[in-house]
């Protein structure tokens, strides 16, 4: 006989109200166990809201919070199966980092020996050996937040939250923490569920994201599929660099669905079995590395339906990337990215075409 292991977090119908300001709106969400899952979204969107309703801190307008099965809504955050990282550090200045580390086992009523031991491990399992008799002023921001880390871990709790633990770094010590995260994740097993606002640290941990914008459950999928395959016009605007375009679907045949641009100009899109008819508001997305530049008219492997005419505008260069700005005559600047140096670069306001694959544009309903 087979049984079904509980989620590791199931939110059901979940909200959240401020007298008249609602924080989140009938979120429904399950986390499995041992689950790397990454809360994205703007800031105020309501991601650290369910984060700390989820632990406790905050007690639901209506609907539950059950983790590994058991409706724990009323249950104080000392009392669930679940520990806190914040995005400050936390630290008492007056302790040493071993003593910062046992804090909670001290308070628990552990023993010196046990407390000394389990911390002392924990230490270790982030990499901070040797580092215990240290105060926390002589440690760097990365260092502080790999103790506030290990304060977390030693608990021993298989739910960690992480409420934009790497806000505080900067970029290149964000990198290398986010690493740390997710090999201290897979080495572990527990379940982390991490807040963040930032999109490369989202894609660099996560097993799973969800999108939390306006208090809403905006989209959830792996990783990639965030990314890649976005459903919504939202989810398209926000995760990575997106081209997004307003029409009205002009005609729908099988699959395919034409939809008129503001500029008069229609383009083809694969209908992907959503519902739509002509004269229906729409819109499409197409990520800005599928997208080539052409000085050919026509451009080469351009295809009916499936390419823009425009004015070249500006090139900025990133390092790693330059972007191609084009004015399409739609209010906005259409934007090619590639790999490397500058690459073709035309002149300002010479006539240029972009073009992509077919299955490239995405049909957005929302």
């Amino acid at each position: 006989m087979t049984t079904t292991k509980p989620a590791a977090v199931e939110v059901r119908g979940l909200a959240k109200h401020y007298g008249s300001v609602v924080a989140l709106r009938d979120v429904n969400l399950t986390i499995g166990a041992g689950e790397y899952f990454v809360l994205l979204g703007p800031s105020g969107g309501g991601k650290t809201t369910l984060l700390r309703t989820i632990g406790g801190f905050h007690k639901p307008t209506k609907g539950s919070v059950l983790l590994h099965g058991q409706d724990v809504s009323h249950l104080p955050p000392d009392k669930r199966p679940t520990s806190m990282v914040f995005q400050s550090y936390a630290l008492f200045p007056h302790m040493n980092v071993l003593q910062n580390v046992g804090y909670g086992l001290k308070v628990a009523g552990m023993s010196k020996a046990e407390n000394r031991e389990r911390s002392t491990a924990a230490l270790e399992m982030v990499g901070l050996t040797g580092y215990g008799e240290r105060k926390p002023h002589e440690l760097s921001g990365g260092q502080q937040q790999r103790v506030q880390l290990a304060r977390a871990m030693v608990l021993e709790r298989d739910i960690l939250l992480l409420d934009e633990p790497l806000a505080a770094l900067d970029a290149k010590l964000r990198k290398d923490m986010c690493l740390e995260l997710k090999h201290l994740q897979e080495k572990v097993g527990i379940t982390f569920v991490h807040v963040t606002h930032n999109q490369e640290e989202a894609m660099t941990v996560a097993d799973r994201i969800a999108l939390i914008a306006d208090g809403d459950l905006v989209e959830h999928g792996r990783a990639r599929d965030i990314y890649r395959t976005p459903d919504r016009t939202f989810t398209a605007d926000f995760v990575g660099e997106n081209n997004v375009l307003s029409g009205t679907v002009d005609a729908v045949d099988d699959d395919i669905v034409t939809v008129r641009l503001s500029n008069g100009k229609t383009l083809a899109a694969d209908r992907r079995e959503k519902t739509v008819q002509p004269g229906d508001a729409v819109s499409l997305s197409i990520r800005s590395e599928l997208v080539q530049l052409a000085t050919d008219d026509p451009a080469p492997d351009a295809k009916p339906g499936h390419s823009l005419g425009g004015r070249y505008h500006e090139a900025v260069y990133l390092g790693l990337t330059t972007s191609h700005m084009v004015d399409v005559d739609l209010g906005h600047d259409m934007v090619v990215r590639v790999v490397g140096e500058f690459g073709l670069e035309p002149k300002k306001d010479e006539p240029v075409t972009l073009y992509w694959r077919p299955g490239d544009l995405r049909l957005h309903t929302d």
